[in-house]
């Protein structure tokens, strides 16, 4: 069960990752989400950090973010994390405790994260904002487009029927479909008319934790 809020220790969350990160952006809007305190570090990108002996003995792959929760071990790999908080933290209209629930909440997360999330930040993010105009191949961006819009019409279709992915309260499943959302609906591509998406990525805006942690600007990744 998850640790009641009267009595945990709210000072001991500890992450590593800059806040225009989407793999940190996951960590921290769930952080916010769950009503965690935590401290913040500046790492990784232009911040550097990530090579350096104390980091790579928290994370030998070098990657944000990282998460420590008091003495714990050092967490990486950001599903894990959210996953981790979700365990110890989350109340059960977040994470179900009910093993079937918990999965069908798990399946969505792991499918918002592997068909829409990966592919849309390696191959249309990505080329988009780190690359020069130069460098970039319009058409496989195009066909990338294609693959995950074929995706969010599953999404589309869903959330005709439902506030949140899951239904009435948001979960760890829109932490992974809404992740994305302020990305795909400011970087300049062309993105098909999908009203239900749309009406959902609102309600996520209006959320004090989303528009903090996830709308933040993605300027300083462009190349110089």
């Amino acid at each position: 069960m998850p640790t009641p809020l009267s009595t945990r220790d709210t000072k001991m969350l500890t992450l590593w990752g800059r806040a225009d990160s989407s793999n940190v952006q996951a960590v921290t809007w769930t952080l916010a989400e769950l009503g965690l305190p935590f401290e913040r570090h500046d790492i990784g990108h232009r911040f550097g950090g990530t090579d350096t002996p104390d980091y790579i003995a928290m994370n030998p792959n070098r990657t944000v973010p990282v998460l420590q929760d008091g003495d714990g071990p050092a967490l990486w790999e950001s599903a894990a994390i959210v996953r981790y908080l979700a365990n110890r933290y989350a109340p059960e209209a977040f994470w179900p405790a009910d093993p079937l629930a918990r999965a069908d909440v798990d399946r969505w997360a792991e499918w918002a994260k592997v068909n829409i999330n990966l592919p849309f930040g390696g191959s249309v993010f990505y080329p988009m904002v780190f690359q020069p105009a130069e460098a970039r191949d319009d058409a496989a961006i195009a066909r990338a487009m294609t693959g995950i819009t074929a995706k969010l019409q599953i999404a589309e279709d869903r959330l005709k029927t439902r506030r949140w992915m899951m239904g009435d309260a948001l979960t760890l499943a829109d932490i992974h479909m809404g992740n994305l959302l302020y990305r795909y609906h400011t970087l300049e591509i062309d993105r098909p008319a999908l009203p239900a998406l749309s009406a959902y990525y609102q309600r996520l805006c209006d959320r004090p934790a989303y528009a903090e942690h996830v709308m933040v600007s993605f300027d300083a990744l462009r190349p110089r």
